[in-house]
């Protein structure tokens, strides 16, 4: 797994110490550089098509025939002449003018993409050349070839927030973590259609879309099509690059024809398929007015201060979302954990769109999930189109404290902390047959990672999980425990030159099973609460609650205020037994202290202080 948080700082740490050596400034820095990490994605992305493009490649006289720049369109990616790889770059001779050969390089990646027009950066000469080939290679790291992950989004947000914070913070503008990004796509299952992010920021919504639907075996530009506003005009840029390098077509805008609060550029309200967006929070200095004149308001405005503006724009966004939804529309969007519950003409507009019966699904998301704020938020989810049962009701799930902590800083959602909490609307949808599929993924996951591990003497062979996942994470825990004695034993006897080899050999095989003992810890979460597969509400996690208890709560969206609190386990301590010895604890310690200072200041005496 890549240590995205490490790679961004050893990236950036290189990459600025070069500059500083130069003349350049950072704004002249800082369009050359991402346009040298697109690059390197942009290259990575092609080498992965074409190897799968020549493991059916005809042969004719003997030889492979060549690949060619439609082979790549079929396979949504973008062709990338020889010319303008990355591994030529690289290799040049000493004596290469690199800035024009850079420059030359963008060129002939923007002819095989119209959205790329002008996108690119071309203006590389300004660098010297030792520079150029140092970033050449500094950016030449195996981490981008995770195709999977949006990570030219991650990597350039960074850079861009060291380049310029005002610029990447400006109006609460920020990249949105895959965790939220894959939740949203999942829940609202893109499939075909129209597709719309009318905030779109790097395109990582269009890319995990895209991923989606590949994955049941669809060509995401013959079953979507996308549309992107973005007023910040880096933000579009990278969108840009980022459906180009994904080879995915998209229709983006971007500058003040692309401000969402007075433009539907792409006259789209009532016609998309699918919505969806982390739009900035809380944004105020809205003009009403014109905001008023530009439609896609179902519910009124929110409300309007003395200046004619609007001083909290978040029930914009929500009315904006389901607005641009067509009668079988789904939306998926981040929002402010306070708009749950905001009062005066925001709670006008939640009860009306309550009443719709088109909010689906109300997600809490805990602090820290946000790769520059510490903010928590709440994903919404609409549906115009839901099921006869679930008409009347909202699915409200609290996952403030089921996470991965990344570090100190950053939590996420785990493949399959993500699948657990898709489960859960799954099941409240009636789709029993995709959770079976679930559990049965689990099953073939453990055993797969078992097969691996099975020359280890303490997990016996044939040792395969059943559905009893408990009993089976608990004999494996035992095991693990056994695992690490004899590891340590072997290393203690190992030769001095073969202690490495030997602790790296052992390392691997507890990893094995500590990851997956991690999958079972998962798979027991879910099971306890689920059984064989049907809903049901989870003290403190999640509940299925009909609109007259929305109304009875006053039309609160908040997951926390339906969920409840989950019980705590009986540790099995005494509480007034436990107080009065900690009390005593604390009456020795300040008894203790008390002696300390009288000492200190004794001692300070004798020296004449």
């Amino acid at each position: 797994m890549i240590n995205i948080r490490k790679l961004e700082t050893e990236l950036w740490d290189a990459a600025d110490l070069l500059r500083v050596d130069s003349k350049v400034t950072s704004q002249e820095y800082c369009m050359p550089v991402l346009g040298l990490i697109f690059l390197r994605y942009a290259y990575s992305r092609f080498k992965f098509v074409e190897a799968d493009i020549l493991k059916d490649r005809p042969v004719r006289n003997g030889r492979v025939l060549p690949v060619e720049p439609d082979d790549f369109k079929t396979k949504s990616a973008i062709f990338l002449p020889e010319e303008a790889r990355y591994d030529y770059l690289l290799n040049l001779p000493d004596d290469t003018d690199m800035g024009k050969a850079i420059n030359k390089a963008m060129e002939l990646v923007e002819a095989q993409s119209s959205q790329l027009n002008g996108v690119l950066p071309k203006n590389y000469t300004i660098l010297q050349n030792d520079l150029l080939r140092e970033l050449l290679r500094i950016f030449n790291n195996s981490a981008f070839n995770d195709i999977q992950d949006d990570i030219i989004g991650r990597i350039y947000e960074y850079f861009l927030n060291k380049f310029a914070p005002a610029v990447a913070s400006d109006d609460g503008v920020f990249f949105t973590p895959k965790s939220l990004v894959r939740m949203i796509v999942n829940i609202i299952e893109p499939k075909h259609g129209t597709v719309l992010d009318p905030a779109c920021g790097s395109g990582g919504m269009f890319v995990s879309s895209a991923d989606f639907i590949e994955q049941y075996g669809a060509n995401a530009n013959t079953a979507m099509t996308f549309y992107g506003q973005e007023k910040v005009d880096y933000n579009a840029k990278l969108c840009a690059m980022n459906m180009a390098v994904h080879g995915l077509n998209a229709k983006i805008v971007s500058g003040n024809e692309a401000n969402s609060f007075y433009q539907d550029h792409f006259s789209l309200e009532g016609r998309c398929d699918y919505v969806m967006a982390n739009p900035p929070f809380n944004v105020d200095k809205v003009k009403s007015e014109t905001t008023q004149n530009a439609g896609r308001l179902p519910f009124g405005l929110p409300s309007v201060n003395k200046n004619k503006e609007i001083g909290n724009a978040n029930y914009l966004w929500i009315s904006y979302f389901y607005a641009y939804l067509n009668e079988t529309g789904r939306a998926g969007f981040v929002m402010a954990s306070s708009a749950t519950d905001s009062q005066g003409k925001d709670k006008d507009i939640r009860e009306q769109l309550v009443k719709t019966g088109a909010v689906d699904v109300m997600l809490s998301v805990g602090n820290n999930f946000f790769y520059t704020k510490s903010l928590p938020c709440t994903l919404w989810f609409f549906d115009k189109a839901k099921k006869d049962k679930n008409k009347d009701k909202v699915l409200f799930i609290d996952a403030r404290n089921y996470y991965t902590q990344v570090d100190r800083t950053l939590n996420e959602w785990s493949e399959w902390q993500m699948k657990n909490l898709n489960a859960i609307v799954w099941l409240y949808r009636g789709e029993t047959d995709k959770y079976i599929e679930l559990i049965n993924e689990y099953v073939d996951q453990v055993a797969e990672f078992l097969n691996r591990v099975e020359h280890i003497e303490d997990v016996p062979d044939g040792y395969r999980p059943e559905y009893d996942f408990e009993t089976n994470l608990e004999l494996l825990e035992a095991k693990l425990v056994l695992i690490r004695k004899k590891a340590k034993t072997a290393i203690d006897q190992a030769a001095k030159r073969e202690k490495k080899s030997v602790e790296s050999e052992w390392n691997k095989r507890i990893a094995l099973v500590e990851n997956t003992i991690s999958i079972l810890k998962e798979a027991v979460w879910l099971t306890e609460k689920f059984g064989d597969g049907e809903y049901k509400d989870i003290l403190g996690l999640c509940k299925c609650a009909s609109i007259e208890e929305i109304e009875q709560k006053g039309w609160s969206l908040t997951p926390g205020a339906y969920v409840g609190v989950a019980p705590v386990e009986d540790d099995g301590v005494d509480f007034v037994v436990r107080m009065a010895e900690i009390h005593k604890e604390l009456l020795v310690l300040q008894a203790e202290s008390n002696e300390l200072m009288k000492t200190i200041s004794k001692n300070m005496e004798e020296m004449g202080l």
